[in-house]
């Protein structure tokens, strides 16, 4: 890895309440280096995997509620983090929505919902940059650091070959926009960032469970592997790797 300066020793995670997120808190954790570790949940939904952690990492953990699609608790979080004397080394954005009661990966183009599309552009798309935002009123301009979106394979416009999942694609695909628009914008305003996309892969979570039916055993990997595999890929990283879509394995996916 090529170094890019001195670390604050405080990572982000927003979204840790399960699956990836979860697990992306516990392997940063096994680092000791790392001096805090910032958690969000929606409100109300601590889930008891991260009320462990913070019991256990009394310390080092701190939990804050946060629904990235609301701007109140934006502004609540972005006040936070610039209590921050030297701002954050790492900042993942690991909240995100494929489907919940109402909203459902669709087949064809009769079963796309205006409403359900706005939902899914709302989590995915909107809330990762306001998330982004929010970090960035904090940031010292010449601290370096890292800003990762958790994005999809099926985001990627070039990768398309099956059609389907519209909304999901779609707001994926504008996420991937917005990481690309910011790292563009961010190398004069934030010249020693890194801000990137990585591809998680399948995991085993509740996000992907109704479509793991078609998954081959040794494609479905556990929130361990995966949290494993992101970080390497983060810590592998550097300026230039700014503005760049990366698969789970460090290579990198057409937009």
């Amino acid at each position: 890895m090529v170094d890019i300066g001195p670390e604050s020793g405080v990572s982000v995670i927003v979204g840790g309440t399960g699956g990836i997120g979860l697990a992306l808190a516990q392997a940063q954790l096994r680092d000791e280096t790392l001096n805090r570790l910032i958690v969000t949940h929606r409100p109300g939904k601590r889930s008891s995997g991260l009320e462990e952690l913070a019991l256990q990492y009394p310390a080092r953990v701190e939990t804050l509620e946060l629904d990235i699609t609301d701007p109140t608790g934006l502004e609540h979080f972005a006040r936070q983090l610039a209590e921050l004397e030297n701002g954050v080394d790492t900042c993942i954005q690991a909240a995100g929505l494929l489907h919940d009661e109402n909203v459902f990966p669709e087949k064809s183009l009769e079963q796309c919902d205006p409403a359900s599309l706005m939902r899914l552009f709302e989590v995915n798309s909107i809330g990762p940059l306001m998330v982004a935002r929010a970090l960035l009123a904090a940031q010292p301009r010449q601290q370096p650091f890292k800003f990762v979106a958790l994005s999809a394979m099926v985001g990627s416009i070039g990768d398309n070959r099956l059609g389907g999942w519209y909304g999901y694609r779609a707001s994926k695909a504008a996420l991937n926009q917005f990481i690309k628009t910011l790292a563009n914008e961010c190398r004069t305003r934030f010249p020693r960032a890194a801000i990137m996309a990585i591809h998680p892969g399948t995991t085993d979570t509740s996000l992907s469970s109704p479509f793991q039916g078609n998954v081959p055993p040794e494609r479905l990997y556990t929130p361990a592997q995966t949290a494993k595999r992101i970080l390497g890929v983060i810590e592998s990283a550097d300026r230039r790797s700014s503005g760049r879509f990366f698969n789970w394995d460090g290579s990198e996916i057409p937009w």
